[in-house]
């Protein structure tokens, strides 16, 4: 535990705090850094309101990347309330967990077990609130952004509709909004009795938070800030009564899918993965993140499973073969589907044209269509069971 500790200062004094030029330890930008004996990571940083938010992805990333890491959550608080004494570069390593029979294990203050007795109760977290006009709430998650996670979310949404049901979509990716783009839409929405109204498009409810700033913006705001977005796009849009609400998350395992599941109960994730062994790990902590917090793992879409020869209509393993396979045999989950890698998959994101409106008898669109009517036949086995 101590070793794994000291490999997390020293990531963190190679990262340089934008603002001040300091490294984050010597800067003491950084404190409370927590560990548990399953490689989960937690930590408090210090982020003043015209600081760089990207810094909190950054930490994220690099701490990830360490051997023996399997999960990384970065609390973000203000300089100015701030309490308590920073973790230091060079500080005592933590003691040992607290043994069954009641012993201390150590004496002296140092960096905190996050397995062991905490020195105070945690604050509250706050009861999720169900929504029933949302229907069946989905998350579509990654774990690594570039795997086509936002391209599956719409087109599932749309072959949802196109099967008569009544769909809504939300896109959680606060800082990288792109469902505006790739539907087709692009406007402010009214409000009408104090209520958002969700623009439409290919039969489906749509809002992001694209659509309430300019393109150019940056999303700087930390995560008080996106779960204050996410309870808003819940609680104030007027969606009327949907059957399926789909929520377009952020590649990883940040502040929107904490933010989410602390919100609104989840009724099933579906998590994307394309067929590389690296995107195949990072998948992995996203199926693990939506376990611990109680969300079921409806199944794998593997996207960009292979690419179709024009000539002879073989499959070319472009990524590699078997990724989404071996992630859902090592989770006991169902593989829901692999789409194919399709040039006109892209262009619909980029038009707004997606491919499930456009060529809804293309091999890409039928096995999202496939996808779709297995994500709804899931749902109804769990409300069953």
């Amino acid at each position: 535990m101590a070793a794994l500790q000291q490999q997390i200062s020293a990531v963190l004094a190679g990262i340089r705090h934008p603002r001040t030029g300091q490294d984050l330890m010597a800067g003491e930008h950084v404190r409370d850094i927590a560990t548990s004996v399953e490689g989960r990571v937690r930590l408090t940083l210090l982020l003043a309101a015209g600081d760089d938010a990207t810094l909190v992805r950054t930490i994220r990333q690099a701490i990830e990347a360490l051997p023996g890491v399997t999960d990384v959550l970065v609390d973000v608080r203000d300089p100015a309330q701030a309490e308590g004494t920073p973790a230091r570069r060079g500080a005592a390593p933590p003691p040992p967990p607290p043994s069954r029979g009641g012993g201390t294990g150590g004496s002296g203050r140092a960096l905190p077990v996050m397995d062991s007795a905490p020195a105070k109760a945690p604050p509250k977290v706050p009861e999720p609130v169900a929504y029933p006009q949302l229907g069946q709430v989905i998350a579509i998650s990654s774990g690594k952004g570039g795997v086509g996670k936002s391209t599956v979310a719409v087109n599932l949404a749309i072959a949802l509709a196109r099967a008569g049901h009544r769909v809504g979509i939300m896109d959680a990716d606060i800082y990288g909004p792109n469902l505006p783009l790739m539907m087709g839409v692009d406007a402010a929405p009214a409000v009408r009795d104090e209520k958002i109204i969700p623009l439409e498009a290919h039969g489906v409810k749509v809002i992001s938070i694209g659509f309430l700033i300019e393109k150019e913006q940056p999303a700087i705001w930390r995560g008080p800030i996106v779960m204050k977005i996410i309870t808003q796009f819940l609680r104030d849009v007027n969606w009327g009564q949907l059957d399926y609400f789909l929520v377009d998350m952020p590649p990883g395992t940040g502040d929107a899918q904490l933010s989410l599941v602390q919100a609104t109960p989840v009724h099933g994730a579906v998590i994307v993965t394309t067929p590389q062994q690296v995107a195949v790990g990072d998948a992995l902590r996203g199926v693990k993140m939506f376990e611990r917090t109680g969300v079921p793992v409806l199944g794998v879409v593997e996207n960009m499973a292979y690419f179709e020869n024009p000539e002879t209509g073989k499959p070319i393993a472009v990524f590699g073969t078997g990724g989404g396979a071996r992630l859902a045999e090592q989770c006991g989950l169902p593989l829901l589907g692999q789409v194919p890698l399709d040039p006109r998959v892209m262009e619909g994101g980029d038009t707004g044209r997606p491919i499930m409106a456009e060529l809804p008898e293309s091999r890409a669109a039928k096995e999202l269509a496939r996808v779709a009517e297995l994500v709804t036949r899931r749902l109804a086995e769990r409300m069953v069971g």
